[in-house]
């Protein structure tokens, strides 16, 4: 299975922030889309960062409430690791296991088309095993 898939199934809507907007709406946009993570872009549609929760409570244990504040670029990941539509979600879950993320922006041609979550690919990957499973035990019942 591809990223492609996992897209076509949750769609490729995404929430994005600009670089200039501060800690304080990142965390209220976090909270009211109930997602893990923002991808900072710029007017084009280009990734230019990624704001997780993780880095948002580094900046509070960092600066405390000053913090809030301060524009989302200051503290998001600039180093974006991206994947595209034909990445495998093995490929996936090996890059997230890697980096220790959580989030993978899909960007084809400079433009983000989606992004993938762990919670995505585990339950894609559950479904794969469970289908298998069903798949054993009916060939295991017709012999």
């Amino acid at each position: 299975m591809t990223v492609a898939r996992i897209l076509a199934e949750k769609g490729g809507s995404v929430v994005t922030m600009a670089p200039n907007r501060t800690i304080d709406e990142a965390i209220h946009l976090l909270a009211e889309k109930r997602i893990g993570a923002l991808v900072v872009g710029d007017a084009q549609g280009h990734v230019i960062g990624i704001l997780s929760e993780r880095d948002v409570m580094r900046a509070l244990a960092t600066e405390g409430a000053a913090a809030l504040d301060r524009p989302v670029s200051h503290y998001m990941t600039e180093k974006v690791v991206t994947c595209t539509r034909r990445t495998t979600i093995e490929d996936v879950m090996e890059t997230m296991t890697n980096g220790r993320f959580r989030h993978l922006p899909v960007v084809e041609e400079g433009h983000l088309v989606g992004v993938v979550s762990i919670g995505d690919v585990v339950a894609r990957r559950i479904a794969a095993v469970e289908a298998e499973h069903q798949a054993m035990r009916d060939y295991i019942t017709m012999a």
